[in-house]
């Protein structure tokens, strides 16, 4: 009988040690399956980073490149206009380059040899040079719009920038809010400022339809070039040669300051009213004391904004607008 006995038991225990070899290698396949399904989460995680982090660093290719053609100067009107060109570009996918109009540069000589998508000219340069200039680029088949200064010709060119009988209009509106006493009016225009030169029919036409009868004289009209001491030496002439003026209007920011500042270098704050041009810093300061009556201000951000977006309908779809007025805004006492 022990001999059957022990055969049992053998047989047991051969069995449960079988048994817990099978529950052991159970469990080594539980771990090792769970351990691959977090070596594999991990694995995809990893993958989906790199992909968005290959989509972030993607960069989508430029659509045009539009070159804009400006005065060599460093003048915060011109810095606006690239502003709100930058603006543009950024919104429409597009490279912005900037330029020399001076003739001696040579740049605007050259335009229709780039190769660019479209071109943005502010001429201020004279205007026949400019538009045989222009001629060229558009015989290139490259669109061209005009901004701030408009050139006449047979087939217009796009225009942006602000409308001349409207600035004259809002020159009038401003000095009608001044008293009705008579005004002796003169009007100091600058080659800084050349389209609105180019264009002072349109501007007094403008000013006398907004303040009629009011004018006791015929407008009297000085020009200053780009030296600055030209706007003090206008204050000179007019105090030794025009007494009777008592309202001056300008067409140029930096005119206007170095006017106003010979006005209270003189003494003479009060005896002539100054119409400014621009919204500078200092211009508002003056208006706020109350040696400047107001300013006409145009947006020479818009206007840059304004040219990027027409060069891109011009070149999607060759057609855009013929002219946009970028307006123009009065800032006096109450509104600066």
């Amino acid at each position: 009988m022990p001999g059957p006995i022990l055969l049992c038991c053998a047989t047991f225990r051969s069995k449960g040690i079988l048994e817990c070899v099978k529950i052991f290698v159970r469990l080594g396949m539980i771990i090792c399956g769970f351990l691959s399904l977090i070596t594999l989460s991990v694995s995809v995680s990893q993958l989906l980073k790199l992909d968005i982090r290959q989509e972030d660093d993607i960069t989508v290719a430029p659509i045009y490149h539009f070159s804009i053609y400006l005065p060599d100067t460093q003048d915060s009107f011109f810095t606006a206009i690239k502003r709100g060109a930058e603006k543009a570009a950024e919104e429409q996918n597009v490279v912005v380059s900037y330029h020399s109009i001076d003739p001696v540069r040579l740049e605007l000589q050259q335009a229709s040899y780039t190769g660019v998508d479209g071109v943005a000219i502010c001429p201020y340069l004279d205007d026949l040079f400019a538009k045989t200039q222009i001629e060229k680029i558009v015989q290139k088949q490259i669109p061209v719009i005009l901004i701030n200064h408009l050139i006449l010709h047979d087939q217009p060119w796009p225009y942006i920038g602000p409308n001349s009988f409207d600035i004259g209009r809002k020159m009038g509106t401003l000095l009608s809010r001044l008293g009705n006493e008579p005004i002796r009016l003169a009007i100091v225009y600058s080659k800084k400022e050349p389209g609105i030169y180019a264009e002072r029919e349109l501007v007094e036409m403008g000013l006398t339809s907004s303040i009629g009868n009011r004018l006791s004289t015929s407008i009297k009209s000085f020009y200053t070039g780009r030296n600055p001491l030209d706007a003090e030496m206008v204050m000179y002439r007019l105090l030794r040669e025009e007494p009777e003026i008592n309202t001056l209007v300008f067409t140029d920011a930096n005119d206007t300051i170095a006017a106003t500042q010979a006005l209270i270098d003189m003494n003479l704050v009060g005896r002539i009213r100054i119409i400014g041009f621009g919204n500078e810093k200092s211009i508002i300061e003056y208006i706020h004391k109350g040696v400047i009556a107001g300013t006409i201000a145009i947006n020479p951000e818009r206007i840059g904004y304004q040219a990027i977006k027409s060069l891109y309908e011009l070149k999607a779809t060759g057609y855009t607008s013929t002219s946009v007025n970028t307006g123009v805004e009065i800032l006096d006492r109450g509104q600066s």
